[in-house]
């Protein structure tokens, strides 16, 4: 009876032990794979801060060649109108120069600010697309581990 009291406690012991260590290897697994999910969730969302900041700044260099331009252009428009204005020969002739200047430059202005306006709007859904990707990824994630 002694030696199945025993035999009893150490089957016992052994039992405990083996859980035991099934349940130390098993949270050590689950630590290691929750650590390379994080790992690899950071990596991708620096490389997504990166492409956003690389989409944005190209994007900024195409904005302002697009600024540029649109001075470049209105300044060769003005010489153009000076020229006309200090040959004109009546002062109808004047205003008429005048005139067609002033719409002109309007109507390049308005072109402009349009153009500006869709590069931008395009502009900031691009260089923000791989962040609003990495905050889905975020969520899904927050809603996988519950």
């Amino acid at each position: 009876m002694a030696a199945a009291k025993k035999d009893l406690a150490k089957e016992t012991f052994e039992t405990f032990t083996a859980a035991s260590n099934d349940a130390v290897k098993d949270g050590i697994e689950k630590s290691m794979a929750a650590v390379n999910d994080l790992s690899a969730f950071h990596k991708n969302s620096v490389e997504a801060v990166i492409a956003s900041a690389t989409t944005a700044s190209k994007g900024f260099e195409e904005l302002n060649a697009l600024a540029a331009g649109y001075a470049k252009k209105s300044m060769e428009d003005g010489m153009v109108a000076a020229k006309s204005l200090a040959s004109a020969k009546s002062v109808q002739e004047v205003i008429e120069i005048q005139s067609d200047y002033t719409k002109s430059s309007l109507e390049a202005y308005l072109a402009s600010v349009n153009t500006v306006s869709d590069h931008v709007s395009s502009m900031m859904k691009d260089s923000l697309k791989p962040l609003n990707e990495r905050f889905a990824a975020a969520v899904e994630l927050m809603q996988s581990q519950r």
